[in-house]
């Protein structure tokens, strides 16, 4: 018989630092674009792995000496390698025992709405496919969507389907979400990332964290954020979501605006960067980053064609070069009464948080 222990002590053993379990049926609420439902409608259960992130990748950037790190191990590691391991190893375990296991692993950016904004991918008609597709040939657009796919079937959600990790890994009882949209859980803070397996299998289910709010509304993501992309913690601008009876809520973040900043960092956070090619703004390309327009993503693509040759996008994922809120957050709940308090002999920030005098 296979039970919960088994699964989780399965996923210990491979690598995965925390699992979780939840019933299918707490995530009923989820639109129909990204409601897990529609990957095995005869799920009952899903379970949640957490992986987490060293908090020393974290610190070539806090210092403002090593970028690499974190996009190869927190990025690439856990999505390319840990995670998918782990998924196996443990699918292995549930489908021995006669029960199908849909592995899912962080895909990112390949669904039919966008995952910055919701926006439809999949609006134009066959004849604007068609021209769109010849001049594609020439630019590769950025969209983060897919921007041609149909559904298979009648009533079924077109592939592939995306869901919000964050939230399903809360349903899981692996922790809470905090006002910079991070998961946070009580063993590692902001730091880890997360993967599912969905099956037909029932098992025995974990509460949803209950305890003491993890993140402390103190407004250090707000403050570190080089491009102002959180709201400040009483501008009444959230995001609020009721999971099967557990209400999240998070700053509503302008997640173009986010994008920008995360990769490319702006004119004091991307030493990569000589100072002359932000004070030329060449055709307003850095207008964003600048401060001097809105974002979207069509400015994204603006400052993605100015900077790209100035670093590589290692393995496949793009460099970090903010994580002023992660790095924050991580400050902040190091301290006295935070989640992450004692958790290390010595603690992140030693000293002021760096910005370029330029």
């Amino acid at each position: 018989m296979l039970t919960s222990k088994m699964i989780k002590d399965a996923a210990l053993a491979a690598g995965a630092d925390l699992c979780g379990i939840a019933p299918i049926s707490r995530l009923k609420g989820a639109p129909k674009e990204m409601n897990p439902a529609y990957l095995f409608p005869e799920a009952k259960s899903v379970i949640a792995f957490g992986f987490r992130i060293p908090r020393g990748v974290q610190r070539g950037i806090e210092e403002g000496t090593q970028f690499y790190q974190y996009p190869s191990i927190a990025y690439g590691g856990i999505n390319e390698i840990f995670a998918p391991n782990v998924l196996y190893q443990v699918g292995r375990v549930i489908e021995d025992a006669g029960y199908e296991a849909f592995v899912y692993r962080n895909t990112g950016a390949r669904g039919c709405v966008s995952d910055m904004d919701g926006s439809e991918g999949n609006t134009l008609s066959p004849e604007e496919e068609i021209e769109y597709i010849e001049r594609g040939k020439k630019a590769t657009a950025h969209h983060r969507s897919v921007q041609f796919t149909r559904e298979a079937r009648e009533g079924a959600v077109p592939p592939d389907l995306q869901f919000q990790f964050r939230l399903v890994a809360v349903a899981c009882g692996l922790g809470e979400i905090g006002w910079s949209n991070m998961l946070l859980t009580p063993e590692f803070g902001p730091l880890q990332r997360v993967a599912f397996i969905f099956t037909d299998a029932e098992l025995e289910y974990d509460e949803m964290y209950s305890g003491k709010p993890l993140c402390r509304k103190c407004g250090a993501c707000v403050r570190e954020c080089p491009g102002s992309c959180i709201p400040a913690i009483n501008s009444g601008k959230t995001v609020t979501v009721d999971l099967d009876g557990k209400i999240c809520e998070w700053g509503d973040i302008d997640m173009w605006r986010c994008y920008a900043f995360y990769t490319h960092g702006g004119r004091y956070y991307n030493p990569f960067v000589p100072k002359e090619v932000f004070d030329k703004n060449e055709n307003g390309a850095l207008d964003l980053l600048e401060g001097k327009s809105e974002a979207s993503e069509k400015e994204i693509m603006k400052v993605y064609g100015a900077l790209e040759k100035y670093f590589p996008s290692w393995v496949g994922y793009n460099m970090a070069k903010c994580g002023g809120c992660i790095r924050a957050c991580v400050s902040v709940l190091e301290k006295k009464g935070g989640c992450m308090e004692e958790r290390f002999k010595a603690p992140l920030r030693t000293k002021k948080a760096w910005k370029m005098d330029r």
